[in-house]
């Protein structure tokens, strides 16, 4: 067996077994999870640094470039995702209840 084709089975059986345990995530879960994971695609901006020291030529700046900025844009998101959803447990001020007729 060539290792395109072990790497490849191996990409396969990773897809399955993600979307098992994906689809099996209640949907309170999931925000939380999602925004987790997102904030552990920095590992990918790691990889482009890693990689960032080989590119050569035009197309592999170009790639390097959009790994970073989408990598980068995960990443703010999933904290975004995260600080918007800890707001929603945050008492509100006594200020706020006053002026809604709240005690």
């Amino acid at each position: 067996m060539s290792t395109l084709t072990i790497a490849l089975t191996l990409f396969v059986f990773a897809l399955i077994i993600g979307v098992i345990v994906i689809g099996k995530v209640p949907a309170t879960l999931h925000t939380p999870l999602m925004s987790g994971a997102n904030s552990i695609h920095g590992v990918v901006i790691v990889g482009v640094v890693l990689v960032a020291a080989e590119a050569n030529t035009v197309l592999g700046f170009a790639l390097i470039f959009l790994a970073a900025a989408l990598g980068t844009a995960n990443v703010v998101g999933g904290y975004t995702v995260t600080d918007r959803m800890l707001d929603m447990f945050k008492a509100k001020p006594a200020a706020d209840k006053q002026e809604k007729g709240g005690k």
